[in-house]
């Protein structure tokens, strides 16, 4: 079973991601700030990782390109997944690691088509 770590400081984002991802049967695991999603990769790295961009403690973008530097940590598909829709942001995430990018409010047919897309399905 593939997992993903679902990294977002609203609790509800991560109920509601947490279930459409189970019911495409991922393993899941949370974490409410980058520094929290951190220690999950440390303990163990998922297969895909559904990021928020702002978030306390550590936002989304720093995490990206810390994960991207740790042992093992090139593997996990990212797909962002936040209310930042500019060009600008868009292009930040991608160049820092990101394979894809989910704009909020999100449903069932976004994440699926996404994780698809970047060959998680």
């Amino acid at each position: 079973m593939k997992t993903c770590l679902i990294v977002d400081d609203s609790k509800v984002i991560r109920i509601v991601a947490r279930r459409i991802l189970e019911g495409l049967k991922f393993a899941i695991e949370e974490a409410a700030d980058g520094q929290k999603a951190m220690e999950a990769c440390q303990r163990k790295m998922p297969d895909a990782i559904l990021l928020d961009w702002n978030m306390p403690v550590m936002n989304g973008i720093d995490f990206l390109r810390k994960l991207r530097t740790m042992n093992g940590g090139a593997s996990p598909v990212v797909v962002f997944c936040t209310t930042e829709n500019d060009f600008s942001h868009i292009q930040e995430a991608i160049a820092a690691g990101a394979n894809e990018y989910i704009m909020k409010p999100f449903d069932s047919e976004i994440i699926e088509a996404k994780f698809a897309q970047v060959g998680l399905l």
